[in-house]
């Protein structure tokens, strides 16, 4: 296909999506601009004035993560900034390596090869090959692709399955990170007077895990695209390994400004998502964040999703009303919420207010 093809929006979709090419592809074709589709509105492009260079989101020693101290750190992090790292956490750096590395390696298959997990050829699906966000519902599009996972520990079988170049270093690494996920929960619950996350609780707070292996390839114009646009996750919460090229930027709590996340080695990224903002009745912030991508170098990020399970139905927290507050959110089954997140594009923090009363 020929550039001049590509940049009609019918072929550009078949191009991506249907023949599995992805952005990777178009990325190889030695493009000087991006496609009509990638370009954001100007509304939407990272205003570099607006970047905080003097501000950062908590940073998080987890290796006494007994000590009051630092589930008092964590809880502080989650109702005033949305967002913090964690470091010390015990997971080996060279499982966190190696699963970045994965993430390059099977971006460099041929299309061929990728194709094969596309959600019609995929031999289960807990396993798939997507592109930018939403590319069928969102106006403008992203500049990423992404394999996504639904990890099941007890679930072998299925992820068999998974991609030889890649499956065991995600494997593994959902091993090392789902203890840390545990942990994280307890104490941002216990905070809310949850004292201890039975398997209705564990339903709705952690019922599927989702762990993607994303590739933002180099992009001829970062300015006018974005990897991801602004959007809230809509997760409990999100554990995001990055690697060291940087893009993340996160909405700041107190304006309009933009903080960026500097990769950290060895860190972890923890964001709340709106499932926990609804639970707590507001009390943790679900914030706004935007990826941004590079003119020379391939970026391969690893988040985990850690998601209600489909048919859970979520909403404040009786422990959270006990007191008389007023509840700002009805409840919802995670599903519809999850859904209509899907049936648009990014669009800041407007997901939320599908289960506002």
């Amino acid at each position: 296909m020929s550039i001049a093809e590509v940049s009609e929006a019918s072929d550009l979709i078949d191009f991506l999506v249907n023949k599995g090419n992805g952005v990777k592809g178009l990325s190889q074709m030695g493009l000087e601009i991006v496609p009509q589709k990638f370009i954001q509105p100007h509304e939407e492009r990272l205003d570099f004035t607006q970047i905080l260079s003097s501000e950062s989101i908590p940073i998080i020693d987890f290796s006494n993560f007994d000590d009051p101290k630092v589930a008092e750190s964590i809880c502080d992090a989650a109702e005033n900034w949305g967002f913090f790292q964690i470091v010390n956490h015990g997971i080996p750096i060279e499982v966190l390596e190696n699963v970045i590395e994965a993430g390059h390696k099977f971006f460099e298959l041929s299309v061929e090869e990728r194709r094969k997990y596309l959600k019609e050829n995929s031999p289960t699906p807990t396993v798939q090959l997507k592109t930018s966000f939403s590319p069928l519902a969102e106006k403008v599009l992203e500049w990423k692709d992404y394999l996504f996972h639904i990890y099941d520990c007890d679930d072998d079988e299925s992820s068999n399955l998974w991609p030889a170049v890649s499956k065991d270093q995600v494997l593994e690494y959902m091993k090392w990170a789902k203890p840390i996920i545990v942990k994280l929960l307890e104490v941002l619950l216990e905070k809310l007077n949850v004292k201890k996350i039975d398997e209705s609780m564990k339903s709705v707070v952690m019922g599927t895990l989702i762990v993607n292996l994303i590739h933002y390839p180099m992009c001829p114009s970062p300015e006018l695209t974005a990897g991801a646009g602004r959007h809230a996750d809509v997760s409990s919460i999100t554990m995001l390994l990055q690697d060291d090229v940087g893009g993340l930027y996160v909405r700041d709590p107190k304006g309009d400004g933009w903080i960026h996340v500097p990769p950290v080695k060895g860190a972890l990224v923890i964001n709340i998502g709106d499932v926990l903002q609804i639970m707590s009745n507001d009390r943790y912030k679900s914030v706004e964040h935007r990826v941004i991508v590079n003119a020379s170098r391939n970026r391969v990020s690893v988040p985990i999703f850690v998601n209600p399970a489909p048919d859970a139905v979520f909403g404040p927290l009786t422990q959270v009303l006990q007191n008389g507050e007023k509840p700002l959110y009805k409840h919802v089954v995670y599903s519809d919420y999850f859904n209509y997140f899907f049936s648009k594009g990014h669009e800041g923090k407007q997901t939320i207010e599908f289960a506002k009363l």
